[in-house]
């Protein structure tokens, strides 16, 4: 079923409530943990401890990853059409 359920979230000492379904909790609960464990280290790492601030970096950080991302995948599925008509070519 996809019931939805109310959870407490606590990101940067701040609490948000939340209506999930029971299937998603795990991997927000663990979203958050580790969200709150980049904002340790980039406090750490650059002395900022405005939580808007560093929010606002891990953001940009989380951003750049995923165009990375994005765009290594994107390559990927160019070369693999690329060789997929290679072999097309070859067989026929």
């Amino acid at each position: 079923m996809n019931e939805l359920q109310q959870i407490k979230i606590k990101i940067a000492e701040k609490e948000y409530s939340l209506k999930i379904r029971a299937s998603e909790e795990a991997l927000l609960r663990k979203a958050a943990k580790e969200l709150n464990e980049k904002i340790k280290t980039m406090q750490k790492k650059t002395g900022i401890w405005d939580k808007q601030d560093l929010l606002a970096m891990i953001a940009f950080d989380c951003l750049v990853q995923n165009l990375k991302y994005e765009q290594e995948h994107t390559n990927h599925i160019e070369q693999l059409k690329k060789m997929e008509n290679l072999i097309d070519h070859t067989t026929n």
